[in-house]
């Protein structure tokens, strides 16, 4: 039986446009040229398309703002132009704090939530949780406010500043993914982040911890008995940063997973009638699941 020529043509066509695209993202340095090819294909309606996006790529922006999304703790979190790209280190984040959250009902703050990532991420993981997030940044708070869509809330303006005050004390998980970059240190980031993301989403002050020292300091007022606080920090900055969240009243720990290079540091507000707590100890982990 032959074959009509338009059905040999297809698939021709497909691979030589799939060649294409993995030579202009390898001429333009990207290191998975072959996955992003993949990826922008699937997400183009038209080859015009596919081709803006690839100039789009090749001139440095993330793949995730070209496509419009990222994947994150297999969800697809849509990821508008300039927000803050959910990196896959912060999964670790996540796998954390959903391992301290009560069974149900559990009560979550996403401060500098950005997309909303890792509050949509954890909600998903819980039974029955309240989520709150929230972010300074306008354009975050939109792509936020749809990612989040059905599962809690959204709300923008300054760290607690915006929280509902009914919050305060009842909160069981709060998730900060404050900025840790020190502020010289930003213009040495890769162009991806440091052109095309909010500063306000990198820049942590002069040693990384301008956010963390007021999130920290208002932290106690907002957890519930037993809730912690949850941020990813640099290995480097450990020491500083516990010393921080020990300021605040809280009981410092730390946890890393060499798998993902991740390292978070957890203060937890104790109970009244907690018995007295060790030192901030250190844990390792796996791969995140």
């Amino acid at each position: 039986m032959s074959v009509h020529p338009s059905h040999r043509a297809a698939p021709d066509h497909a691979r030589a446009r799939y060649a294409a695209t993995v030579t202009a993202l390898r001429a333009a340095g990207c290191v998975f040229a072959e996955e992003e090819a993949a990826l922008l294909i699937a997400a183009a309606r038209t080859p015009q398309e596919l081709r803006e996006m690839v100039e789009r790529r090749a001139s440095g922006r993330p793949l995730e703002h070209v496509i419009g999304w990222a994947e994150f703790r297999g969800l697809r979190i849509g990821v508008d132009e300039g927000v803050f790209v959910p990196r896959r280190r912060t999964e670790f984040l996540v796998e954390r704090a959903a391992a301290l959250a009560p069974a149900t009902g559990a009560v979550v703050v996403d401060l500098c939530c950005g997309s909303g990532a890792l509050g949509a991420a954890l909600a998903r993981s819980l039974d029955g949780p309240e989520l709150h997030a929230a972010d300074i940044d306008p354009v975050a708070v939109r792509c936020a406010r749809r990612n989040v869509e059905g599962l809690g809330l959204v709300h923008e303006g300054d760290l607690y500043e915006p929280l509902p005050q009914a919050l305060r004390g009842r909160v069981d998980v709060l998730l900060a993914n404050v900025p840790y970059v020190p502020s010289e240190e930003v213009d040495l980031l890769p162009v991806e982040a440091r052109v095309h993301e909010a500063r306000v989403a990198l820049d942590g002050g002069r040693d990384g911890l301008d956010v963390l020292r007021r999130v920290a300091a208002g932290a106690g007022g907002w957890l519930a008995p037993g809730g912690s606080l949850l941020f990813e920090t640099s290995e480097r900055q450990v020491p500083a940063a516990t010393a921080v969240v020990t300021a605040g009243g809280l009981v410092a720990s730390v946890a890393t997973c060499e798998d993902l290079w991740a390292t978070v540091v957890v203060g937890t507000l104790p109970r009244e009638d907690a018995p007295p707590t060790p030192e901030a100890g250190s844990a390792a982990y796996g791969p995140a699941t």
